[in-house]
């Protein structure tokens, strides 16, 4: 298998982690669901090992704070997939699997044999109990009120040009995102939520989704430091990886048509 140049150095990790406005505990999950994005899951082990080396201040980290970064980092690429498609989160969770220590994994009951020396810990996001135990239409009713909470007074004519796209399956899809997916905030907060998007949707060169969560963020209570943070972070690592604003006459490329939208 061809290598490919790395994006992720020593440097870039320390300017990452010390990034100014960038909210506590998450510069490491935004930066795996960019790398995710870019098609670079074999970066994210470096971003997570890092993490799991030293506090930010400079101290080692307990168990329970490994265990809430991976479980955090896991949920983060969990939720990209609503943006950036399941396959990239599957390539991201299986490369991340590989550098997770087993007794930092959550393991489910077993439905098939345990991972040797891990016992079951079931995921913390609670969408088991979502998918099994409870009603239907009440897990809808939390997602559609986590997507009014992110577009805010918009929220219905976005729905509307989902569902009014010429087919009314994409508003369904988006439901369902909303409800069992996104919506699950005992790992990521609303606000974090949001982060994912805009590290997810920045390298994919979608502005009109991406000014739709810029502005989720605030909604979600970021300030605007804070979700400037994040979309810097995410486009200094889509440039590290090369991409780059392409020139109007090119066909194609690795690159944004436009600058990433800035609220």
């Amino acid at each position: 298998m061809a290598s490919h140049p790395a994006i992720i150095t020593p440097a870039l990790l320390s300017s990452l982690r010390a990034h100014p406005n960038l909210p506590a505990h998450t510069w490491y999950f935004i930066a795996a669901v960019t790398l995710s994005q870019l098609n670079r899951p074999d970066e994210i082990p470096k971003v997570y090992l890092h993490a799991l080396r030293t506090t930010p201040d400079g101290l080692t980290p307990s168990h329970d704070e490994k265990l809430q970064i991976s479980r955090r980092m896991r949920e983060a690429l969990v939720k990209a997939a609503a943006v950036g498609g399941v396959p990239r989160t599957i390539n991201a969770l299986l490369e991340l699997k590989k550098a997770t220590p087993e007794e930092l994994l959550d393991v489910p009951e077993p439905a098939g044999p345990a991972a040797a020396g891990a016992s079951p810990s079931p995921s913390p996001t609670g969408r088991r109990a979502d998918l099994y135990d409870t009603p239907v239409p009440e897990v809808l009713q939390r997602g559609q009120a986590f997507f009014n909470d992110i577009y805010g007074k918009v929220a219905r004519r976005v729905m509307s040009q989902m569902d009014n796209c010429g087919t009314e399956d994409l508003g369904l899809v988006a439901r369902l995102m909303y409800a069992y997916v996104l919506s699950s905030t005992a790992v990521l907060s609303p606000a974090e939520t949001s982060f994912v998007m805009i590290a997810g949707l920045v390298p994919q060169d979608v502005n009109p989704q991406l000014k739709g969560h810029l502005r989720g963020a605030l909604n979600g209570g970021a300030t605007l430091e804070q979700v400037r943070a994040v979309r810097s972070v995410a486009v200094d690592l889509c440039r590290a990886a090369g991409m780059r604003l392409l020139d109007p006459g090119e066909p194609g490329g690795f690159g944004w048509r436009s600058e990433p939208v800035d609220l």
